[in-house]
């Protein structure tokens, strides 16, 4: 009996709209349908892979619905088998078959599969394997997606906000941990590593964490022991230390992270040699960060009375769902760096290394947690606290004293007719007192305006020589001689404007109707002659 085919995966809009019922039907019949696959002779399996299309296209929608909640933590029984199937059911996809489906070798599938299925131990060796023996197809199909991150990063410029790209480098982080290949493919050539220190430089702290996460990575594969390329990564680090603008990303990249210790403890061999000297000057910016050096916890000496906080086996505060907003901060800026992170998880963490996130991101990157952090569920969720009944409305309020009053202000219009309320109401308007005049009217009326005889005859009468007599720079005073002989630039003019002046006003005086303001005035022969 032929299997038949697989219906895709729904988005998470669609299955809102799913009764309970129905959906647990439909997820009982994605498990068996995924188990019958899964028992088929191989030849036959490949046969029904290539042929049938619906394999490889359930496969995706299922790794691409679940991108936004990766832990498994908040699933049922049924869903977590499903999960687990899927995965069964990509290996076999991905290792067995002769012939890869093109859709499971997109860069697309391979970031979702690394972000939903970060947590299993499978998954690496199963990508590791996939790259060895689809190599040069999986370089031709990466490089077009290669490109478009260059394009992506030479267009952050200013403050801006790029949420699709920080969504875009959160997959690409999640499958540079799953295949280092992956970052030794990026790290092929200068283009890209220059792009993101371009990009460093002005983009906003939480693109540019992501971005600093992302050289980390790329760096960090090229020391992989199993294929390391030590050669690589020194050019690349000569490159950036020796350009201005690159020690941006170089020392973010070794204040905030373990690259200088990883790569101190990793390399070997000839090239030891050559990085001595870039090492020693990477030691420089590992002082400038807030990355503190790894140490043990010591342990308290003072006697315990049994009044602090409930502690568990380990040590820790005991968890009751409360959480300081400043640690609910430093959860958030985790999760963007590892969202397959449950919440709890990260406060336990948090509490081991007491609140300092960079040494947090050190030992996660490094995967060095010690043993019993290891052994914790990686999912782990923060759960509120049950609501407390209480007939105290008020119980963190305790006796205070009084404060005291608000000052008055007091303003100048204080104890007026206003105030006392003894105006007279004929005094009070709303508005305009008087809404018949408008401003074109206040312009036309002359009855007030000042008459220009008078003006013109108080100026005829001032008198501009009658002041006090300027004896600064006389001979006796000065001491040496002025030469009157040949005046100034400045006094030329002066004299000028005075014998204008004086024309003026003996020509007022003679006929004043020369100065009427009327256009025929202005035109007629007398004007332009005064002119």
């Amino acid at each position: 009996m032929e299997l038949p085919p697989f219906a895709p995966f729904p988005p998470a809009n669609v299955r809102r709209d799913i009764m309970p019922d129905e959906w647990e039907l439909c997820l009982d019949a994605w498990i068996l349908l995924a188990q019958g696959h899964l028992l088929l002779p191989l030849e036959i399996f490949e046969q029904k892979v290539l042929k049938d299309s619906s394999v490889p296209t359930f496969l995706s929608s299922y790794v691409e619905s679940h991108t936004q909640t990766p832990s498994s933590s908040n699933l049922d029984q049924r869903s977590r088998d499903l999960r687990r199937t899927c995965f069964l059911l990509t290996h076999r996809c991905l290792s067995e078959l002769r012939h890869k489906p093109p859709a499971l070798l997109e860069w697309q599938f391979l970031s979702n599969l690394s972000t939903v299925y970060a947590e299993a131990p499978g998954l690496r060796p199963l990508l590791q394997e996939l790259w060895r023996a689809e190599e040069r197809d999986l370089s031709k199909r990466l490089r077009k997606h290669k490109t478009s991150l260059i394009e992506s990063f030479e267009d952050v410029k200013g403050q801006d906000e790029y949420p699709e790209l920080e969504i875009t480098l959160a997959r690409v982080a999640a499958l540079l941990k799953a295949c280092p290949a992956y970052g030794q493919f990026l790290m092929l050539g200068s283009d890209f590593i220059d792009a993101l220190s371009t990009s460093c430089e002005s983009a906003i702290s939480s693109l540019k964490k992501k971005l600093i996460l992302i050289t980390y990575l790329c760096f960090s594969s090229l020391l992989e022991p199993s294929n390391s390329n030590y050669s690589m990564l020194l050019d690349h680090l000569y490159g950036l230390s020796s350009s201005p603008k690159q020690n941006q990303l170089l020392s973010a990249l070794c204040s905030s992270t373990p690259f200088v210790r990883r790569l101190r403890e990793r390399i070997a061999g000839p090239e030891a040699i050559r990085a001595e000297k870039l090492i020693l000057q990477l030691s420089a910016f590992e002082g400038t960060g807030t990355l503190p050096p790894r140490r043990k916890r010591s342990a308290k000496t003072k006697p315990s009375k049994g009044k602090g906080k409930q502690k568990d086996e380990y040590g820790h505060g005991a968890f009751d769902g409360s959480l300081h907003v400043h640690k609910m901060s430093l959860v958030t800026q985790i999760q963007d760096l590892f969202p397959e992170l449950g919440s709890g998880f990260i406060v336990r963490l948090l509490d081991e290394y007491e609140d300092n996130m960079e040494q947090v991101t050190a030992h996660l990157l490094d995967d060095s947690l010690p043993p019993h952090l290891k052994s914790l569920d990686r999912s782990e969720i923060i759960l509120q606290p049950p609501p407390q009944d209480s007939t105290d409305l008020a119980p963190n309020l305790g006796p205070h004293s009084t404060p005291p009053l608000i000052p008055t202000r007091h303003n100048i219009h204080d104890n007026d007719a206003f105030d006392r309320l003894t105006i007279s109401p004929s005094q009070v308007h709303r508005g305009l007192k008087s809404t018949s005049q408008t401003a074109d009217t206040v312009l036309q009326d002359r009855s007030s305006a000042p008459n220009k005889a008078a003006i013109l005859s108080a100026l005829a009468a001032f008198d501009s020589d009658d002041d006090e007599r300027d004896d600064t720079y006389d001979v006796e005073d000065v001491g040496g001689t002025v030469d009157a002989a040949a005046p100034g630039s400045d006094e030329a003019d002066a004299d000028l404007r005075d014998k204008n002046e004086e024309a003026l006003l003996r020509a007022w005086k003679m006929s004043p109707e020369v100065f009427e303001r009327d256009a025929a005035t202005e035109r007629g022969k007398a004007r332009v002659a005064l002119k």
